[in-house]
């Protein structure tokens, strides 16, 4: 509709210049529906249950369950289904505040509307109105519905919600006639969802509900596919190749038994052992508690995580994609640079200084006298911010003026310039803000050292040049004059003020990490091209800019192949920012897009890690698995280094319950190979996997973070989990547990009963496993290092299996089938097992002099 006459967008809207009759309107409203945002998915409690079952693991943990029960291990079955219980509460738990931000888009609606109805304005509930109502929009109200503008006065739109613009736009009446125009640059529409800053306008609404630009948002919020995080991938292979390796042995040892005639069921006992064996019971919980301990860490730091699968994500980001208002800068106009009696001032820490020195302030008393008096913004409240900027540089500096108003020139975008007339001490001075280039073409006279002398040519070309220079540096400059007669022919320029949303002061060291850990960061922002390069070069970005208005001309795959040469996206759309996310996505990055407002929401969904700041919209933090509310760009490279750390964490307990795992297995399998009876029973199997793989696992949860791990290049998301040099190593560990455990289990066999020497293996399984937890501690440390000992929960963790163990062997004899050991029983295990850690601190000793075993 802006391209169009209002004669023909009433005509089109089958309205007129005095709205719609009571009837009319009840018509459209049954043939367009309510002006709401509808909700297409709404969110289920038993859906956010269902997904914390959403696991291979978990799958075959339930098929387990299902197969003791089938054989009567009524014990197993109970145990295993805690431990499924257990992991889907503590996730149910974390993410029951799920998804809400369509009911965040609702809030956004205005509730009520001024609208003109059979002739007369009413106020109505916003949810009434219809396509072809004229509405009357009046300063600090939200706009209902998208409209044309019929006619307006210094009309001023906030829309940094909506296009991420820092400053109010003015509108006006008046036709664009370029077709396709950027919604921030549709200067003769209105947009549901924003808010007038200063002064009024009649419209009529061209669209409502899921029409409108906000109810395209919602739209496209509730389209996006979330995908799986690279942790869930990696869980869900390893998942498959587990089960695939339970079916396989478990398959092969039935065969075997089978083929040497030992008793049908049995064998069938001994394979669901094995499978039991095989299955890491505790791993789902132990993530699910790992990840859950680092939410409530990340919200010390003011990082409020609010789906618990963002945590590792985040460790893996290769990209974060920066809205610049309000999260890499202060969302606040602020003056900074003052041009006056020939001399360019900085204003810092609100002190005035030129040459670096410290400046008197009563030298810019004119300047700001007009500043203040010219101007309709009130420090508390909604303003528009670059007349408020100019108030609190006033107070700021302590140059007050309180002078009685006698007349107003509003602002307009056809004279651009706003002027006051005042009563001062009893004369009439009449004062003028606008743009330089205007207020200077009607200015005779010029301000220097307390007088008025004569403006000639060379000093309007220095003002020019300064004026170019502020410009160029994404300044927002206004000029300045003043005159005593009540004449503007007799105006005198006073000087130059520019002011721009400045960058947070932490930004530029938070850039810089995120460059030293490999991270690339990308600034998107609503705002004009060269604003947007002004600020990045200040914080530390330096790259290509494009433009929305150039995006769109490019197709995906083009975007696609030039994506990662650019650094700045300037003046785009909500469409734009959801394009921008899925071409870096298909080149293979991990991406976090920060962001605060409504046009965030549907790219903050699609990110990897969606990171909205406290003080943005409710919509962009529903949107959003991440929320930062200290609103720091530095707590989102603190959640990453979170983020890595509990990945690395979430490897060494994997590697640690692999290796004892695999262990069991072969314990299991060598045994019947070699025509030993079962050396550990299914309970018993059970109890290691939950308790003593599961506290210490725990503990290795919760290790320190390494001093250079914000120095190494986010990791490659096809990385898998268990590499064939890791597998080696954990092989070598598994076959040290398993050749000492049957060692013991057929020295006992042979001079004690079955229960006696199955007691023995059971124990140094457990003892086994405390001593090879403290191989993966510190995996590059020696026992002889002091950092090797920092995790004061792992040694509390091994220290409690162990007197766990001792309680069952001396109290629950019968439930686990046991006999009560002597203490030289122990000693004999305990000398054995520790063969696990010296064998791998062996190992450590070599690699340390280039020597590999």
């Amino acid at each position: 509709m802006h391209n169009k006459e209002i004669k023909e967008v009433l005509k089109e809207l089958n309205s007129g210049i005095n709205g719609l009759t009571g009837a009319e309107a009840e018509e459209r409203l049954k043939k367009y529906g309510l002006n709401q945002i509808k909700e297409i998915h709404k969110i289920s409690v038993f859906k956010i249950l269902l997904n914390q079952l959403k696991s291979f693991i978990i799958y075959v943990l339930i098929a387990a369950a299902i197969i003791a029960l089938l054989f009567g291990k009524t014990t197993d079955t109970i145990i295993i289904m805690a431990i499924i219980i257990l992991n889907t509460i503590l996730g149910f738990i974390q993410e029951y505040k799920a998804e809400k931000s369509i009911q965040a888009l609702k809030r956004l609606a205005a509730p009520t509307a001024i609208v003109i109805r059979d002739g007369k304005e009413k106020l109505i509930p916003a949810s009434q109105l219809v396509p072809g109502d004229i509405i009357i929009v009046e300063s600090g109200s939200r706009i209902s519905a998208d409209a044309r503008i019929i006619e307006s006065s210094s009309l001023k739109i906030d829309e940094s919600t909506l296009t991420g613009e820092s400053t109010p736009v003015e509108k006006s009446s008046l036709i664009l006639k370029k077709e396709n125009v950027q919604i921030a640059d549709q200067n003769n529409m209105l947009f549901s969802g924003t808010i007038t800053v200063y002064g009024r306008c009649r419209a009529i609404v061209t669209s409502t509900g899921m029409k409108t630009e906000l109810g395209k948002i919602a739209l496209s919020i509730q389209e996006v596919k979330e995908e799986p995080t690279p942790l869930q991938k990696k869980l869900k292979e390893l998942g498959f190749h587990i089960t695939l390796g339970i079916i396989a042995v478990s398959s092969f040892i039935f065969i075997i038994g089978y083929l040497r005639g030992q008793n049908t069921l049995d064998m069938l006992l001994a394979s669901v052992s094995l499978a039991v064996a095989a299955i890491p019971e505790g791993l789902p919980a132990v993530i699910t508690i790992t990840l859950a301990l680092g939410t409530r860490r990340m919200i010390g730091k003011n990082a409020l995580i609010r789906k618990l699968s963002a945590v590792e994500t985040l460790g893996s980001v290769s990209i974060i994609a920066a809205d610049k208002t309000g999260t890499m800068t202060k969302n606040e106009m602020t003056v900074t640079e003052i041009y006056t009696n020939n001399k360019l001032i900085q204003l810092k820490n609100n002190k005035l200084f030129y040459d670096e020195k410290e400046w008197n302030n009563k030298e810019a008393s004119k300047l700001f006298e007009i500043a203040s008096l010219c101007n309709n913004a009130s420090v508390n409240e909604i303003s528009d911010p670059t007349e408020k900027a100019l108030l609190i540089a006033s107070e700021n500096l302590n140059l007050k003026y309180e002078y009685k108003r006698i007349k107003e020139v509003p602002f307009s975008s056809e004279t651009k310039y706003m002027s006051t007339l005042n009563l001062v001490n009893g004369k009439e001075i009449l004062y003028i803000k606008g743009a330089p280039e205007i207020i200077l073409g009607m200015c005779k006279y010029i301000y220097k050292e307390g007088r008025s002398i004569l403006l000639n040519s060379k000093e309007k070309e220095r003002i020019i040049n300064q004026y170019s220079e502020m410009a160029h540096n994404a300044l927002r400059v206004l000029g300045f004059a003043y005159s005593m007669d009540n004449s503007s022919k007799n105006l005198i320029f006073t000087g130059l003020v520019g002011m721009i949303d400045p960058p947070r002061e932490e930004v530029f060291e938070s850039i810089k990490k995120c460059k030293k850990a490999g991270i690339k960061v990308i600034m998107i922002t609503g705002d004009h091209k060269l604003t947007a390069q002004a600020i990045a070069s200040q914080i530390g970005i330096h790259g290509k800019a494009i433009t929305g208005e150039e995006l769109e001309k490019l197709s995906t795959e083009k975007l696609s192949e030039i994506i990662e040469d650019i650094d700045i996206f300037a003046r785009v759309n909500p469409q734009h920012k959801l394009k921008i996310v899925r071409a870096l996505q298909k080149k293979g990055h991990v991406v976090a897009m920060t962001g605060d407002g409504v046009n965030d929401a549907p790219a903050l969904k699609k990110a990897d890690i969606g990171t909205a700041v406290g003080s943005g919209t409710d919509v962009a933090k529903e949107a959003s698995e991440m929320i930062i509310m200290d609103d720091n760009f530095s707590t989102i490279v603190s959640a990453v280094e979170e983020g890595r750390r509990i990945y690395e964490n979430i490897k060494k307990f994997i590697y640690f319950l692999f290796t004892t795992n695999l262990a069991e297995i072969l314990i299991l399998f060598l045994s019947l190979i070699i025509g030993l009876p079962l050396p550990l029973i299914a309970v018993q199997i059970l109890w290691v996997n939950l308790v003593t793989d599961g506290l210490p696992a725990l503990a290795l949860g919760v290790d320190p973070t390494n001093h250079n791990i914000m120095e190494k290049k986010p990791r490659n998301q096809k990385e898998s989990i268990l590499n064939k040099k890791s597998m080696i190593n954990l092989l070598t560990l598994s076959l040290v547990i398993t050749f000492g455990t049957i060692l013991l289990f057929k020295y006992y066999l042979s001079s004690t009963n079955l229960v006696y020497a199955q007691t023995i293996a059971f124990s140094a399984l457990v003892i086994y496993e405390l001593f090879n937890v403290l191989n993966f501690r510190a995996q590059e440390k020696t026992i002889f290092s002091k950092e090797f000992y920092a995790n004061k929960y792992l040694l509390g963790a091994i220290l409690l299996s162990f007197l766990m163990q001792l309680v069952i062997v001396y109290f629950f004899t019968d439930i686990f089938n046991l006999i009560k050991l002597t203490f030289i029983d122990w000693i004999i295990i305990i000398a054995v097992s520790s063969t696990v850690l010296i064998f791998q601190e062996i190992r450590k000793l070599f690699k340390n002099r280039n020597i590999y075993i």
